[in-house]
């Protein structure tokens, strides 16, 4: 059942539509990410869960009680712990008080102040830092701060809008999964607002890809990764070799069709849900760099096999890709690190039907 409901949210600011009539359910206790470019409209959504922004139209349910459709209902009242960016902690404050400074303003009793401040900072991995100033801490103890901060007041919904942005690389990687185990364990319904894939990917129950204000796809990682909706959520979640071309063929029998690309006559694709295209129609042959398979000699003849040649190459450590030229068109491959990577050398590349997308 969902705890929290977007109902046809709409928002915009003078001529700009941020948010477009987007419908979206968040199930209690779930992480859901909303995931997106700069200006898609993911933190003015977050913005209107918390009540920070007033949209014009539509609605949001949070544990069944609507916060807009019979009065605005205020950020104080909504039950919401929130993370923002730029951690917002107080420099002033102790670390102690910059976590109960919510729990004063309710006039807790000192006695219940003292236990739940003691008893959030060990959640969040800060025993002993209680007495030390913002200024004291590391760019990752500052973000437990404001994490511990919202998480104090034990609210029916988190909401975090990009609080790793800030940290290194490391550190983001270590939060990201500190993150996802403290919001298990307390079984708080979170929505994530990223435009990082990978913390995407990792923190997630599910996702919700936005795009000029519209959510374009809602599933899981490797549901969103694996099929993806439509080119802009193939290009924005991992890496994508895309390939202009026009449908010649449509096999009803098989599921497949045929594509004339830039330097095919024939490509066959075979994907599910592409009897819908028709010949003649404009689309995309998509393929995943690790879904291309190499080879230095030709192997026994086979359809999607074409002859390339190594333009340069990029080492990354773990992965090694190849860009290789076929025919002017360039392919981008994930191969194991034992694989021929001259430049100028010639190979084969084999683009898996079972592999290629046809995306739009």
């Amino acid at each position: 059942m969902a705890f929290i409901e977007i109902q046809n949210l709409f928002k915009r600011f003078k001529k700009v539509v941020a948010v477009n009539h987007i419908q979206l359910e968040v199930n209690k206790g779930e992480m859901l990410t909303l995931l997106g470019p700069s200006g898609c409209g993911k933190t003015t959504t977050l913005r209107c869960i918390a009540g920070l922004e007033n949209p014009e139209e539509g609605d949001i349910v949070i544990d069944g009680k609507p916060m807009l459709s019979e009065g605005f209902v205020q950020p104080s009242k909504r039950g919401i712990g929130m993370v923002f960016q730029n951690y917002a902690v107080w420099p002033h404050m102790k670390v102690f008080n910059n976590v109960v400074y919510g729990l004063k303003i309710q006039r807790m009793s000192r006695q219940k102040i003292q236990e739940k401040g003691r008893q959030v900072l060990g959640l969040v991995g800060l025993d002993g830092l209680e007495d030390r100033y913002p200024a004291q801490l590391s760019g990752g103890q500052q973000q437990r701060v404001a994490l511990a901060r919202a998480l104090v007041r034990n609210p029916k919904v988190l909401l975090l809008d990009e609080p790793l942005s800030n940290l290194d690389a490391k550190l983001r990687e270590k939060m990201r999964f500190e993150i996802k185990s403290l919001v298990r364990r307390m079984g708080i319904t979170s929505v994530y607002v990223t435009h990082d894939q990978a913390e995407a990917m990792v923190i997630s129950d599910r996702i919700a890809v936005m795009d000029s204000g519209n959510v374009v796809q809602i599933g899981t990682a490797q549901e969103i990764y694996e099929k993806p909706a439509n080119k802009f959520v193939a290009d924005f979640i991992g890496t994508m070799n895309f390939i202009s071309g026009e449908v010649v063929q449509v096999l009803q029998d098989t599921d497949s069709v045929y594509v004339h690309t830039e330097f095919s006559e024939k490509m066959l694709c075979k994907t599910s849900g592409i009897t819908a295209t028709t010949p003649e129609k404009k689309v995309y042959v998509s393929i995943r760099p690790e879904d291309v398979e190499v080879f230095m000699e030709p192997p026994q003849a086979r359809e999607n096999l074409f002859k390339g040649t190594i333009t340069h190459k990029a080492y990354l450590g773990n992965l090694l890709y190849l860009f290789v030229s076929i025919d002017g068109t360039m392919i981008r491959v994930q191969v194991p690190h034992h694989v021929p990577q001259e430049e100028g050398q010639e190979l084969y590349l084999f683009l898996n039907p079972q592999k290629c997308m046809i995306l739009f």
